[in-house]
């Protein structure tokens, strides 16, 4: 029994090591964190985040943001690592159950193999170390795989409908592009019985959703969309925001996309690893619910991240890596069944070589020392005057200066204002809720005429990146 457990514990003991040593220690820009301010205030405030809302990531956050180690930002970073730890592990459970009646060497191995060529995989690993909701995606992309296809052990048989639903629901409360799971929990049933209960469970698992106008009803200052009103949590879980830029690629776009996903891939896998996954996927195919739902998850996911015009399309193909560390764990358990006596050789090598690709791969996700955020955003408070009117662009620095502002209590004297979202009703109504002394002229304020409507009160401009990112002016009177 203790053989069993040696090597999930192994997976987890070494992710947590990798993960732990290059989690970054704070607030970071890098890898794409430029929403880690603004998931870190939303939840530490009991306010909204940006769309979709991530309602089940909030509740989370919260979890980990009580915890009694270090600043609030490293606590929420650790909800990705040990999120990202969870998905490699039922990655592992996933394969090592596919290879069920074969010898526990061939199980383990290529459990580990899969679920180590997942969690080691640059672009998984540096999700791993900051705050984004995307390995809590990934967490359940992996559960709904494994209750999904065929594989649950027995103990969840009883249960399993009411499990895989739920999981569905709270993966749609995490991320709405989970809805492409959706065929996953339901089509392969036929009896309606169980189609009913499923069916209520992820009616039960969106029910998080509901927490979304409970807590814009708190007036947070950070409240996007002000969902406590239906027309707001319309616009906010739909992500009407960012509606225009799905299926909006041009058809040049569009090819050198492809271009940069093969490069993706190869960088993820190597070529050994793309070569073992498509020998995993095509030669060792075989017409079953398992390699049914890996290839429809990985085309589903892959076609929407090549046909999303946004900026972080590459992050949606986290779940297109899982479906190809899996079929590298098929492929490499059905060579050592295949060559029996070569099956230390094969794992071994196997191992080498992860180990070579994760000490490149290493200085290149390693955010340990990076401070440019905490720095930057300390640095701008430290620059700005008393009861002065911060008026801020850009990403980056919004979601920096609300972690500082907001979650961080720091300069309660100054206003900091998102420039870029003065347009929306629902953001001039959380400025007045969260600056009563500010006066924003209605219905379509703009920068200078809250600057002239707010004339004893300096005005500083923050725009990112900029060498000297701050510029201020003094009071009118």
């Amino acid at each position: 029994m203790r053989s069993r457990f040696a090597p999930p514990a192994l997976l987890v003991a070494a992710l947590l090591w990798v993960y732990g040593s290059t989690l970054a220690p704070g607030l970071t820009w890098s890898h794409g964190g430029a929403d880690g301010g603004d998931l870190i205030a939303a939840t530490a405030t009991g306010g909204v985040p940006h769309p979709t809302g991530y309602p089940l990531y909030l509740l989370l956050a919260g979890m980990f943001q009580r915890l009694p180690i270090g600043p609030l930002a490293f606590r929420t970073n650790l909800l990705s690592a040990c999120a990202m730890i969870g998905a490699a592990l039922l990655v592992f459970f996933l394969v090592e159950q596919y290879f069920l009646r074969a010898s526990r060497l061939v199980a383990a191995s290529s459990g580990l193999a899969a679920a180590f060529s997942f969690a080691l995989a640059p672009l998984v690993w540096s999700q791993a170390v900051i705050t984004e909701v995307y390995a809590l995606h990934a967490l359940f992309v992996a559960a709904l795989l494994f209750l999904c296809s065929g594989v649950a052990p027995n103990l969840l048989e009883n249960k399993l409908d009411y499990v895989t639903g739920l999981a569905c629901g709270l993966a749609i409360g995490n991320h709405l592009t989970s809805i492409f799971l959706l065929p996953l929990a339901l089509f392969w049933k036929q009896d309606w019985a169980t189609l009913w209960r499923r069916i209520a469970f992820i009616a039960l698992g969106l029910s998080s959703y509901l927490i979304l106008p409970l807590r814009a009803a708190g007036h947070a200052p950070v409240n996007w969309g002000n969902a406590s009103t239906w027309n707001g949590f319309l616009w906010l879980v739909s992500g009407r925001l960012y509606q225009d830029d799905v299926l909006a690629l041009t058809m040049p776009g569009f090819l050198e996309r492809i271009q940069t996903f093969a490069s993706l891939l190869l960088k993820q896998f190597g070529a050994a690893g793309l070569i073992l996954a498509l020998l995993g996927a095509v030669i060792f195919f075989a017409r079953s619910r398992f390699h049914v739902n890996l290839i429809w998850s990985a085309a589903v996911f892959s076609i929407f991240s090549l046909l999303y015009a946004a900026r972080d399309w590459q992050v949606y193909l986290i779940p297109t890596f899982l479906c190809f560390a899996v079929w590298i764990g098929i492929a490499l358990g059905n060579l050592m069944q295949r060559w029996p006596r070569r099956q230390l050789w094969l794992a071994g090598l196997f191992g080498v070589w992860l180990i070579f690709s994760a000490a490149h791969t290493w200085p290149h996700v390693d955010l340990s020392r990076d401070l440019q955020a905490e720095q930057f955003g300390a640095s701008i408070l430290a620059q700005t005057p008393q009861e002065a009117m911060l008026f801020v662009t850009g990403d980056e620095a919004v979601f920096t200066l609300w972690y500082f502002h907001f979650a961080l209590g720091e300069r309660p004297d100054a206003a900091v204002v998102a420039a870029d979202l003065l347009h929306f009703d629902w953001y001039q109504q959380t400025l007045r809720a969260a600056y009563p002394a500010l006066v924003v002229p209605g219905p379509l304020p703009f920068v200078e005429s809250v600057r002239q409507a707010n004339p004893s009160r300096p005005a500083c401009y923050v725009v990112f990146p900029q060498e000297a990112p701050i510029e201020c002016l003094e009071a009118s009177r």
